[in-house]
Formats: C-alpha cells, sequence, structure tokens
C-alpha cells in the first residue's frame, strides 16, 4: 500500500483559448496540488518558467497556437523531450501554418524510480472528420510509447471529438490505451451543448478517476484534474 501512494500522480490538462486562460493556471496548480500540468492553445513567448512548484518541462514554438507541460520540480526530472506534427486536414493545410499537436516529455519519478511518457495534445478542430482525429490519436500513441513501450503512457488533452465516442474508445482499445472521461462535461459550446472534449488516454497506467473542474469565464473549456496510479 506504501508504494501505490507514493506513486500516485495528479495531472491537470488545461486548453487556455488562445492563451486568455494563462492566468488561472497558479491557483489551479496551487489548489489541487498538482504534479503535472499540461496545457493547449498557448503562446509559448509569453509563458513563465515556474508555475507555484511546477517548472516548465518543454514547450513547442511553431504554429499560431502552442502546447506545454510543467512538472514538479522536487519530483521529477526531464529525461527527453519532442514535439511532432500529426496528419492535417485539408483546410488546415491550405489555411493554416503548420503546428505540432502532440508534446511529448519522458520525465523521471524519484519516487518510485520510473520513467513516464507524457503527452500533451490537441486534435484538430471540429472543420476536420472523426476519422482525422482517430487518425491523429493513433499516431499520438505510437509516437508517445515508441522509445520506451513498457513504461507508462499517459496523454491528455483536447482531444475535439464531439460524438460517437463509441468509436473513439474502439479506436483507442485497439492501439493497446484505454480511455478515460471525465464526471461531468468539459467543454461549453453554449447553454445547451456541452459536451466531454477534454480527456485522459493511458497505457501500462491506472487512471483512477477524471473530475471537470470549475470552469473559468476566460475559456470555453474546464480544466480537468486527473488521478493516475502507476
Amino acid at each position: 500500500m506504501k508504494n501505490k501512494k507514493l506513486n500516485n500522480i495528479k495531472i491537470i490538462s488545461y486548453n487556455l483559448k488562445y492563451h486568455r486562460a494563462i492566468e488561472d493556471l497558479e491557483e489551479l496548480v496551487n489548489t489541487y496540488e498538482a504534479d503535472i500540468l499540461c496545457i493547449q492553445e498557448c503562446h509559448s513567448e509569453k509563458l513563465p518558467d515556474e508555475i507555484g512548484d511546477l517548472v516548465l518541462s518543454e514547450k513547442t514554438l511553431t504554429g499560431k497556437f502552442n502546447l506545454a507541460i510543467y512538472h514538479r520540480k522536487k519530483r521529477f526530472f526531464v529525461t527527453d523531450s519532442s514535439s511532432h506534427v500529426l496528419k492535417n486536414s485539408l483546410l488546415e493545410k491550405i489555411y493554416m501554418p503548420q503546428m505540432e499537436r502532440l508534446l511529448i516529455t519522458k520525465i523521471h519519478d524519484r519516487k518510485s524510480g520510473q520513467e513516464l511518457n507524457l503527452g500533451t495534445f490537441h486534435a484538430t478542430h471540429h472543420v476536420a472528420t472523426n476519422y482525422l482525429r482517430r487518425e491523429q490519436i493513433r499516431g499520438a500513441h505510437k509516437l508517445l510509447a515508441q522509445n520506451s513501450p513498457d513504461s507508462p503512457a499517459i496523454m491528455v488533452g483536447d482531444y475535439n471529438y464531439l460524438l460517437f465516442k463509441r468509436g473513439l474508445r474502439v479506436c483507442i482499445e485497439k492501439s493497446g490505451y484505454e480511455l478515460t472521461l471525465s464526471d461531468r462535461p468539459t467543454y461549453y459550446m453554449n447553454k445547451y451543448f456541452r459536451c466531454r472534449l477534454d480527456v485522459a488516454t493511458s497505457m501500462n497506467a491506472q487512471i483512477e478517476r477524471i473530475f471537470a473542474l470549475p470552469k473559468s469565464k476566460l475559456s470555453d473549456h474546464a480544466p480537468i484534474l486527473v488521478h493516475v496510479t502507476v
């Protein structure tokens, strides 16, 4: 039981909506005592080096919107990082600059002695098909675990999968991962339409539960708190 407790990790994932919700991060990290913070739709040049007790692990640098990962500096240290461009929709190829949709950071956990593969992920927006998003997820999962397939792998973020999540679950399980949804909706298109866009997938790790945290006025997404045991 003691070892299991030491291997509990709390991850917060948050889509900042064009960096607008950046001011929410310090309170979120401190209130929920996050060990890892994964963010989407940020501006990398405006990110602080530290947020509460967390230090910047890595960030993407190209494209209009960036990704970033922070980790608890007293518990973890980074062993490797990489960013990746995934398959794009035709409209994106024509009208949008190339951007990374996956940021991977490998960290060593001093408590457990394990290496963890962490991914923050942002799927194509709703102009594309669910088929394209499944292709992006499959590609991201393959990249996440390719260098250390036996290590725990956890990918969180904005999967942008509005409807037909049964197909999403089948796709994810075929790739050897498990899908975990939050207890409440995370995306508020309007007062009538709400859904779970921010989710987590994992392999060689147990996601105990995901809480949708209170929504801020600064983002159309609610942050999620992911409880993981590895």
